[in-house]
């Protein structure tokens, strides 16, 4: 005797109104822009550059910032690998939902482990999922330091922090790579212009 609970009696529900008709109603193509990289890389600042850049140009998106989701949809979770797998998880199922709703998902996480960064981009079909990996060097990342976790980190105050006492492994094929030139790191205008250039070469900003 099976349980109500059980998987097998949850049926899927197709709805009447398709991806298509919904992107071409917003005039845009549903993506999800997934941002990783250590703490202090940049990755909120390229995503709220990002959408305004978007929304500048007539586009819409929406950013799934990792702290932020962590006050609500996420906050049951910790940083034990395996929280931080469930934490990637969700969120990608979240991205996945506004792609196909025809919107521009633009998610910034540390997202360390790249299993579940694969895993996220197994979600979406047709290639919409496009990885920006913002590889700025950890010595810079903690000279920044913003929310003062790097200093507690090396104090021991915080177990598990990526690129400290935990690993951050690296994308092996990402759609976009940020990093220093010269020395020097772009502003966050021309980093959310490089992505936005990206967008605009694939089709993602035309009118559909």
């Amino acid at each position: 005797m099976s349980s109500l609970g059980n998987s097998n009696n949850i049926f899927w529900q197709e709805c009447p109104v398709g991806k298509l008709e919904r992107q071409k109603l917003i005039n845009q193509k549903g993506c999800a822009v997934w941002i990783t990289g250590l703490s202090g890389s940049g990755k909120s600042t390229l995503a709220f550059s990002l959408n305004r850049q978007l929304y500048s140009r007539g586009k819409l998106s929406y950013v799934l910032d990792g702290d932020n989701l962590r006050h609500g949809l996420n906050k049951d979770l910790g940083f034990s690998a395996e929280d931080r797998t469930e934490n990637i998880r969700r969120v990608g199922e979240v991205a996945k939902l506004f792609a196909d709703a025809g919107m521009i998902c633009i998610a910034s996480l540390i997202s360390p482990y790249r299993k579940d960064r694969d895993a996220c981009r197994a979600m979406l079909p047709d290639s919409n999922f496009i990885e920006v990996f913002m590889n700025t060097p950890l010595s810079l990342c903690e000279s920044r330091d913003p929310k003062g976790l790097y200093k507690l980190a090396r104090a021991g105050k915080i177990k598990g922090f990526t690129g400290i006492d935990d690993p951050y492994e690296p994308p092996l094929q990402c759609e976009i790579e940020l990093q220093q030139i010269d020395g020097v790191c772009p502003t966050p205008t021309a980093m959310g212009g490089q992505v936005l250039s990206y967008l605009e070469e694939k089709g993602y900003l035309e009118d559909q």
